[in-house]
């Protein structure tokens, strides 16, 4: 009798890619490992009242949703610490680990963060104690000292934020104190820009896998991604891809990515808290199939080999490496190490060849299927507020995930 194994979607809107990894999941049917039939299940779940003592039926949990509604985000602390119910993302760390405990804690690790400041409030929090703490505890600061000490260009951007809301690219002291006035209640980073890059990166990883991809932060939402290749040395390649993994192994993440700036030789990474990532169909096109496939194969790894779910950080062993006198390189290296063991890189790749094999089958058959087709459609024209681009993003979208089988198809060719 086969082994059934639950994996519950926490949704908030989306429906593109919970039903092209829906689609996939059945296209694998039973898959057999190490001598036993297992069967994989989704469930889209919804958010109730719930008994703290209750067994839910899921063994993995996607969560798209906790990062920003309370009631997941509080069900899922209690399915992690009572039930072992496994979430790619450790619900800890991502309540805890914004932006800002990110960048100190590369820093540490001797990742070349740029330099970056925290400014307090400029409008304070709403607490009765706080006018007479501040006469008290916070002495007045000079704004334009900080931003001569960071450099021009620079940025300001929410310590916590996401999805570049609230950023500002400053050039010079006047605009850093008109972006001060006017950032209200939030708490606020300044950061070195690095400019005239060669490159600019967004990393995604799924586990041990990891989709590096040039990226324009400055177009239009929907055609920031590139489908170029080979704009990276192997060597720098290697390094971004490292850091991303890197980060995600530190805070016990499996599902993030990370932008990172090259130039020259040179890797900075500006952004690497976003455990909800961007997996839209409109937005990764040509990338599209890639995360589906790499979603699917690390959630079955996981659920059939009963990954443990690993609560507690094991930062002491990365401040070992952080602290000691070693070259950037050889801390890189050894990072790498530290990451592929918490991911089982070696296991989860036999797991693949194992219990797998039809895995890319499936996904290039669904892309050149009619279904993915009809979601992409009903996605652009649904999601997409601009009628005006619907007729050039299905083009786009027919056209990249096309591209995307036949070059599958090319490389698995005798």
């Amino acid at each position: 009798m086969a082994k059934r194994h639950l994996i519950g979607l926490l949704l908030a809107t989306e429906e593109d890619w919970p039903s092209a990894f829906e689609a996939v999941m059945r296209g694998l049917g039973p898959i057999r490992y190490r001598g036993e039939t297992h069967e994989l299940a989704t469930e889209r779940i919804e958010n109730e009242p719930f008994d703290l003592r209750h067994t839910p039926r899921y063994q993995l949990i996607i969560d798209r949703l906790s990062w920003w509604y309370d009631l997941p985000r509080e069900w899922l602390k209690k399915v992690a610490l009572m039930d072992d119910v496994y979430r790619l993302n450790n619900p800890f760390t991502f309540q805890a680990m914004e932006k800002h405990a990110a960048y100190c804690a590369m820093m540490r690790l001797g990742i070349k963060v740029p330099e970056t400041w925290l400014i307090p409030h400029r409008l304070p929090p709403e607490n009765p104690r706080y006018v007479d703490m501040a006469e008290r505890y916070n002495p007045e600061f000079d704004l334009d000292e900080i931003g001569n000490a960071v450099g021009y260009p620079l940025f300001m951007k929410p310590f916590d934020g996401g999805m570049w809301v609230g950023v500002t690219r400053i050039t010079s002291p006047e605009e850093l104190r008109f972006a001060y006035e006017h950032s209200g209640e939030r708490l606020m980073h300044v950061q070195a820009s690095v400019e005239d890059f060669d490159v600019f990166t967004r990393s995604l990883s799924i586990g041990p896998q990891t989709l590096v991809a040039q990226y324009d932060p400055a177009a239009d939402g929907h055609y920031r991604y590139s489908i170029e290749s080979d704009f990276l040395s192997p060597e720098l390649h290697r390094e971004v891809e490292t850091i991303s993994r890197l980060v995600n192994a530190f805070f016990r993440w499996e599902f993030n990515s990370c932008e990172v700036i090259v130039i020259g030789d040179e890797v900075a990474p500006i952004d690497y808290a976003n455990a909800s990532p961007d997996i839209a169909l409109v937005s990764l096109h040509y990338h599209f199939p890639w995360a589906i496939r790499a979603l699917a194969a690390w959630c079955a790894f996981c659920a059939v080999t009963e990954r443990p779910m690993r609560i507690n950080q094991s930062t002491a062993d990365y401040f070992a490496i952080g602290d000691a006198d070693l070259t950037y390189e050889d801390k890189l290296e050894r990072y790498r190490q530290l990451a592929d063991r918490y991911f089982q890189k070696e296991e989860f790749e036999a797991f693949c060849a194992e219990a797998l094999p039809h895995l890319d089958e499936v996904v290039v058959e669904y892309v050149e299927s009619g279904e993915l087709d009809e979601l992409a459609v009903r996605t652009i024209t649904t999601e997409v507020l601009e009628p005006e681009k619907h007729e050039a993003l299905i083009e786009r979208s027919r056209f990249n995930l096309a591209l995307w089988a036949a070059d599958q198809r090319a490389a698995t060719a005798p």
